[in-house]
């Protein structure tokens, strides 16, 4: 990786200058934060797992249409990906009251809301990613009012798609987050898909015994949290090794710590 150029590391990802104009290498840490990196920690393993799920749900989603910036996985941490000019707009995707909504609004958690809800926020971690209104967007310029239209029928169709799909593997889709990007063909430019989709940015509980099968475990110090995000993996019938097919046991012994384990005890 040292040969590589850094473009930017966040809180789970680094980006380097990718092999051809217009692309990157996004390369997925086993670091974790929450709080707004108030709390910091590692979950082995966690890296390799969120490549896979995540190349699988952008995958699927191309074939329903959603553009995005994925191209294709590299290796075990890895992806190649479109450069895109990332919109400072984080669209979280609300379906079961769960997380910061329940503190303001005096909500219990897992009430189902009466309609999927868009919230969004100003993505700034030193200002701790604010809530705003599309008022705010348009007021300082951060997207238009016709790329908002996009984000919101794309965040819709989405969740559409992935809460059937998570559905079929017995988990339900609480909350996600979406990050969204402009690519450009002269002056024309159109939004598209970013980031990823993966137990980090979404919470998801079994259907049967609502058990937390996300970052919530990291959050809340429950535990199991490599465990957790196996199984994820597993139900959605990623985890396999690099020259096996779909369903066999991934051995990660060499990028990383997490062994092979049971699914987390039902509660």
């Amino acid at each position: 990786m040292s040969r590589r150029r850094q473009i930017y590391e966040g809180k789970a990802k680094i980006l380097y200058e990718g092999p051809e104009p217009g692309t990157l290498i996004q390369y997925f840490k086993d670091d974790a934060t929450a709080f707004n990196a108030e709390k910091k920690g590692t979950i082995n393993g966690k890296g390799v797992i969120n490549n896979r799920v995540s190349e699988y749900v952008f995958t699927r989603l191309a074939h329903i249409g959603i553009p995005t910036h994925f191209i294709r996985r590299l290796n075990m941490r890895e992806q190649l990906v479109r450069q895109a000019e990332i919109i400072p707009i984080e669209v979280v995707v609300r379906n079961v009251a769960a997380g910061s909504i329940c503190k303001r609004l005096g909500l219990e958690e897992g009430e189902p809301l009466p309609h999927t809800l868009l919230e969004y926020y100003y993505k700034d971690d030193a200002l701790g990613d604010p809530l705003i209104a599309e008022e705010h967007i348009a007021c300082f310029g951060w997207a238009s009012n016709e790329e908002m239209q996009d984000i919101a029928a794309m965040a819709i169709r989405v969740n559409d798609f992935l809460c059937g799909m998570f559905a079929n593997a017995n988990i339900r889709l609480i909350d996600f987050k979406l990050e969204f990007g402009r690519i450009y063909d002269g002056d024309f430019s159109r939004v598209i898909l970013a980031d990823e989709i993966s137990p980090d940015g979404c919470r998801l509980w079994d259907m049967d015994t609502n058990e937390k099968l996300d970052k919530d475990r990291f959050r809340r110090d429950l535990g199991g949290e490599e465990e957790a995000y196996q199984e994820v993996a597993r139900r959605l019938g990623v985890l396999q090794n690099d020259d096996g097919g779909p369903g066999e046991v991934l051995d990660l012994s060499a990028h990383r710590k997490l062994r092979a384990s049971p699914p987390p005890k039902k509660k």
